[in-house]
């Protein structure tokens, strides 16, 4: 038995405006230190899962940007996504290519865009994950413990309680998955002791998800069946394509992880972030003695609590607090920290009045 990573990349991060854009989306930005986030997701794997069994999905007019990015997984494992099909079409497509490689193989799939500051703890929790995935059938999810009545996460509910968890990694049988809550729904699953924070994280044996697939998602399957034959062959491409043109657009979440009867979850902490706005930016970033965020030419005079980064002009802040300020070349995003999520709808309105000099 092989474990493979399976790293998904193929979204263009549109709460990160005006940073990420479409020929410059999220997993390529520099956030955090020298490194973007693609890079640092596949070295947190080293020791566990090397770059020759890393696999990259990503959107067919990323391949080359990742491929330069990633200058140690070999160019084969980038998978060319021709449109954008949410993650089960995603994932089927590489448990396909992975079981044409390795009929044994175990996936640990994860996105490309997720901060983890605990390496260690990290590969522990994945080790008992692996392990765990070995049972007939088994699919396995990370849950986080949750550290506040967050709203922009999905949760996991768990057979158990929080307050009988050790420290030593542990598989647990999934009750149920929520989606995103609101603030009152949130702070009941917080008190009832048994959420955690879905992580998008997914540890599985290819044979165990193509299964699945079959038996919950027969349309997904079946448009990448073919895939499997081609696999290799100058037919390839042209199959691909067709097979994302044939299939629905579903989460893996929504399509198998919540159908499926043996699904299990382990808890970790393991200083894990998704990074999904400028808010979590703040609350990772390094700040002065008035809790300010500052990257870049800026200036700031009676202002605290704020996130500020300029790509190249001088930015003055006076008399503002809570306040994300992001300056490029072409935009400028003023917004409260806390409506951080609400960029997106921003990108939105881009895209529905073809603004697309902006996207």
């Amino acid at each position: 038995m092989s474990t493979y990573a399976i790293i998904m990349a193929g979204g263009i991060g549109s709460r990160f405006w005006p940073k990420s854009r479409l020929d410059h989306p999220k997993q390529f930005l520099r956030v955090f230190g020298d490194s973007t986030l693609i890079q640092n997701t596949v070295a947190r794997l080293q020791g566990l899962i090397p770059p020759e069994r890393c696999y990259v999905v990503t959107h067919e007019r990323y391949v080359e940007r990742t491929k330069a990015q990633l200058p140690a997984v070999p160019a084969e494992n980038i998978l060319a996504e021709p449109i954008s099909r949410n993650t089960a079409p995603c994932i089927a497509y590489a448990a396909v290519r992975l079981l044409a490689r390795d009929p044994d193989a175990t996936m640990v799939v994860l996105p490309a865009d997720h901060v983890i500051t605990d390496v260690r703890k990290f590969h522990t929790v994945l080790r008992t994950a692996i392990e765990t995935a070995q049972e007939p059938g088994a699919l396995v999810t990370i849950g986080i413990t949750p550290t506040y009545p967050a709203t922009g996460y999905g949760y996991i509910q768990f057979e158990g309680s929080l307050d009988q968890l050790d420290e030593q990694p542990r598989a647990l049988r999934v009750r149920t998955f929520a989606e995103k809550p609101d603030t009152e729904t949130a702070e009941r699953f917080i008190d009832s002791g048994d959420f955690l924070w879905n992580s998008g994280i997914f540890v599985w044996r290819a044979d165990a998800i193509r299964d699945q697939m079959a038996t919950h998602l027969p349309k997904v399957f079946q448009a990448f069946e073919p895939v499997a034959e081609a696999v290799g062959t100058e037919r390839e491409r042209e199959v691909v394509a067709a097979a994302f043109q044939n299939s629905p657009r579903i989460s893996i979440d929504y399509g198998v992880m919540e159908r499926a009867g043996k699904v299990y979850v382990v808890p970790a902490s393991f200083g894990w972030s998704d990074v999904g706005d400028w808010r979590a930016v703040y609350e990772l970033s390094e700040k002065d003695e008035h809790g300010n965020a500052l990257q870049g030419n800026v200036i700031v005079h009676d202002a605290s609590r704020c996130l500020v980064q300029s790509d190249d002009r001088l930015v003055v802040l006076i008399g503002l607090h809570d306040t994300v300020v992001i300056d490029t070349e072409d935009a400028v995003l003023v917004c409260h920290r806390e409506s951080a999520q609400q960029v997106k709808n921003v990108v939105d309105y881009l895209y529905a009045h073809q603004l697309t000099r902006y996207i």
